[in-house]
C-alpha cells in the first residue's frame, strides 16, 4: 500500500463502519457492507477528504466512478476536490456515444462503458471505487481511460481484498500510476 495522510484513528473509524455479512451473496461468500459507513456523516466526510486530498497530490483533472458503489463515493470527491465526476457503466445504460470494453469475469465476460466524449487528451483521470477484488473492472475501466486518449492519475479504492489478487492484474494496466486501499484485507 502507497503511503497516505491518513490516521490510524481515521482508518479504524472507516474499518469500523464496515459490516460483514456472512453468507451474501450466495454461501461461503462473506460481504464487506460499506452501508454503515455511508450513514456515518463523520466517516463518509473523511473518506471523501481522504480520496479528494489523492485526486490534488496526482493531479487528476476527473474522476471515473465505477458501477455501481465507485459512483456514491467518487461524485463527492469530485465535488469536494472541484472536479469533473464520469461514470463507468454496464453496458446499455449510457445514451450517446459510448467506448466499450468486455473483460473477463469467473464465469464468463462484462462490458463496461463510458461516454466517449467526457474526457479528452489533457484528462488526469483518477478511478475511484469502493472494492479492489480481482481487479477486472477496474483493468477495463483504465483501457477505457486510454482509449478516450486521457491519462490514468492513479486508482483509489476503500478496500483491497489482497488474497484476490486484483493488485498484481492492474499492475501492468496501471504503467506506474499509483494504486492506493486505504485498508487491505
Amino acid at each position: 500500500m502507497t503511503s497516505t495522510s491518513i490516521t490510524d484513528a481515521t482508518r479504524e473509524l472507516l474499518l469500523s463502519r464496515i459490516r460483514d455479512v456472512p453468507d451474501y451473496p450466495k454461501p461461503g461468500v462473506l460481504f464487506k457492507d460499506i452501508t454503515p459507513l455511508l450513514a456515518d456523516p463523520v466517516a463518509f466526510s473523511a473518506l471523501t477528504d481522504f480520496f479528494a486530498e489523492l485526486c490534488v497530490r496526482h493531479g487528476a483533472t476527473k474522476i471515473v466512478g465505477l458501477e455501481a458503489r465507485g459512483f456514491i463515493l467518487a461524485a463527492p470527491v469530485a465535488v469536494r476536490a472541484g472536479l469533473g465526476f464520469v461514470p463507468v457503466r454496464k453496458a446499455g445504460k449510457l445514451p450517446g456515444a459510448t467506448l466499450g470494453q468486455a473483460y473477463e469475469l469467473e464465469y464468463g465476460t462484462a462490458e463496461i462503458e463510458i461516454h466517449a466524449e467526457d474526457l479528452a487528451a489533457d484528462d488526469r483521470v483518477m478511478v475511484i471505487d469502493d472494492v479492489l477484488a480481482t481487479g477486472g473492472t477496474a483493468e477495463a475501466s483504465l483501457e477505457l481511460i486510454r482509449r478516450a486518449g486521457a491519462q490514468v492519475a492513479g486508482v483509489s479504492v476503500l478496500m483491497e481484498l489482497g488474497f484476490l489478487a486484483g493488485r498484481a492484474r492492474l499492475e501492468p494496466g496501471l504503467r506506474d500510476a499509483p494504486l492506493e486501499a486505504l485498508i487491505t484485507l
